[in-house]
């Protein structure tokens, strides 16, 4: 890499105007784009449903293997660099500390990975596999069973674990290494510099990011308008609002508000107070759940979970379902793999925003294994809660969730028996996932004008007004047209490009670390050895 062209940022983005701090090609390409898919979308929502179901079902009813053989060879990749020769080398200068606490860097991490999704899907996605799976027939389980309970704990796990936070880590680490090694801009383009280039700077890095901002702003976009679904359930549960599409878009306005003024405050004070406060909140509620519900039965669905999971991670991980007529595993694990992928540019980017001055095996470490180790805990108990209380009394979850995912949280909460603590704990149930949906905002406005400024880590607070505006109103434009069902289709579709472009980045990265750290040859070691002793 000694032959590295660099272009300085203020180059790359134009200095007066409108779009001054931003590339103005990629600025009025992306509002193109974003202007096109909305407006052929909602012209004709059922015609576009179609075509992008066309491609969706395509994907995951033959391209399942490819998006099978990404996870895993990535997954290796990942676990590869963790325990390499690579590992202290760090994602900055050799005297570089980090920007963040440990603690700060963690939090950011479920921020931008996780969030609201753990504490809706945490019972809702148990409480589905508890009742079908093709694992059931494969053991011998009875559905609806303890034992069925407990598979469920494990695929859910699976869809949340190793394989997608290991796509996540490849993206962010590579960004970081180019970045904040490199000196090379962070954007999506500089991870590919080692195939690319100084191309980077021309059209075929334009594209890449280009990808990678369709996939964050319509992913944001998606995430929100589905997501104020259990925040509008908790709402109506606490008898303060009616669950409306009106009064959704009200939630969808108020959540971008808050996010786009946290966006504006910048990463090292409106999204670190913001994470470290639900990261406080969500271990309370988590406390709550434990105390409150079938304790015993919870630690043993989690501990079964997590050795069952590790057990089988493997074989789970490289099945292929060729049962004929079935689509179980297209309806789950490949529509995961695809949203975990769809997913990568805006997660990975934000990661590597945060992670200056880690090491390759910190960041591999923490990004994979701490998030994982909660996701664990996390399904392992809240899940435990859902089968439990449906299990031994009757609570009703399984049909509730079966009316609607987001209203199964609450109804474990009601199945507890502790009638006055309803109120308050659905209160702080809503709270969170009002907070998790801002940290999640904000954070993916940062990385679309991080993208468009060319790097630049502080982009003008108009750009963050702007953009955290937009993907608001992206998302309730397609929700009052009834899009957002034809966008989580196309996100997925979206996956596809980015999943060729995560091997040729992990191909890259492979490349770059050899080159710049060549392994001693035989004679240099021995020489190396004697001047030691």
């Amino acid at each position: 890499m000694s032959d590295i062209v660099k272009v300085p940022p203020e180059d790359l983005v134009d200095k007066t105007g409108l779009f001054a701090g931003m590339n103005k090609f990629m600025g009025i390409a992306s509002m193109v784009m974003i202007l096109g898919f909305v407006g052929f979308t909602i012209m004709d929502v059922e015609y576009s449903s179609a075509v992008f179901s066309v491609g969706k079902d395509f994907i995951i009813g033959t391209l399942d293997w490819f998006y099978v053989l990404v996870v895993n060879v990535v997954l290796f990749f990942v676990f590869w660099l963790l325990v390499s020769r690579f590992g202290d080398v760090r994602l900055g200068k050799d005297d570089e500390e980090p920007d963040f606490s440990t603690f700060s860097w963690i939090c950011m991490l479920f921020s931008a990975g996780l969030g609201s999704g753990l504490i809706y899907w945490g019972v809702a996605e148990p409480m589905y596999h508890i009742a079908d799976n093709p694992y059931l027939a494969q053991e011998g389980i009875k559905p609806g069973s303890v034992d069925a309970a407990a598979m469920a704990i494990q695929i859910t796990n699976f869809h949340w674990g190793l394989h997608g936070w290991a796509l996540y880590v490849l993206v962010g680490l590579s960004l970081a290494y180019f970045a904040y090694r490199k000196d090379l801009p962070l954007t999506l383009r500089s991870a590919f510099y080692p195939i690319l280039k100084e191309k980077i700077y021309g059209p075929w890095g334009h594209l890449i990011d280009l990808i990678g901002v369709f996939g964050t702003i319509f992913g944001l976009a998606t995430s929100l308008g589905l997501g104020v679904t259990p925040i509008a359930a908790g709402l109506e549960n606490l008898g303060w609002m009616s669950n409306t599409t009106t009064n959704q878009l009200i939630l969808v306005a108020i959540i971008t508000v808050l996010g786009t003024a946290s966006a504006a405050s910048g990463v090292g004070k409106g999204v670190r107070i913001l994470s470290e406060m639900n990261v406080f909140a969500s271990i309370g509620l988590l406390i709550l759940f434990v105390i409150l519900g079938p304790t015993a039965f919870m630690i043993g669905m989690t501990i079964t979970g997590a050795g069952d999971y590790l057990w089988n991670v493997i074989p789970m991980g490289f099945w292929i379902d060729n049962e004929p007529g079935r689509q179980w595993q297209s309806w789950w694990t490949i529509f995961y793999w695809g949203w975990w992928i769809a997913w990568c540019p805006f997660v990975g980017l934000f990661i590597a925003r945060v992670s200056k001055g880690r090491t390759i095996r910190q960041f591999c470490f923490c990004v994979l294994l701490v998030p994982v180790s909660v996701v664990v805990l996390w399904m392992g108990m809240f899940g435990g809660a859902a089968a439990g209380v449906d299990l031994f009394y009757s609570a009703g979850v399984a049909e509730a969730v079966k009316a609607d995912y987001a209203s199964g949280v609450f109804q474990t909460v009601a199945g507890f028996g502790y009638g006055w603590l309803v109120v308050p704990i659905t209160i702080l149930i809503t709270i969170l996932l009002v907070s998790w949906f801002v940290t999640s905002s904000d954070s993916g406005t940062l990385v679309m004008c991080t993208m468009l400024s060319m790097g630049d880590e502080h982009p003008p607070v108009k750009f963050r007004i702007f953009w955290g505006v937009t993907s608001g109103v992206v998302a309730g434009v397609l929700m009052l047209a009834g899009g957002l069902a034809a966008l989580q289709t196309a996100s997925i579709v979206a996956g596809l490009p980015i999943a060729i472009l995560l091997l040729l980045m992990g191909y890259g990265m492979a490349k770059t670390l050899h080159d710049d750290f060549p392994v001693l040859e035989v004679e240099d070691k021995r020489e190396l050895e004697f001047l030691n002793r």
